[in-house]
């Protein structure tokens, strides 16, 4: 496969993201059972969580968290 990466976001609700990949698929991703390392538990507030800006490849947050874009692309489910 050639390189993924999300080039839109828009926060649903709770910890579920609406992302567009650089393929053209949309997929719905739910973050929530991936918050447990120390990097993602200010993400755990819903108001934290949706403040992420998307930089040149995925979605990130102010503290510097962010997840890989194949990873998200692998656990979205096809819109």
């Amino acid at each position: 496969m050639d390189l993924i990466w999300v080039i839109s976001a828009e926060h649903l609700n709770d910890f579920n993201l609406q992302l567009t990949f650089n393929n053209g698929e949309i997929k719905k991703v739910n973050l929530e059972k991936y918050l447990d390392k120390p990097v993602f538990l200010p993400l755990n507030d819903k108001n934290y969580f949706k403040n992420f800006k998307l930089n040149p490849f995925t979605i990130e947050w102010e503290n510097g968290a962010d997840f890989a874009p194949e990873f998200l692309y692998r656990i979205g489910k096809t819109v």
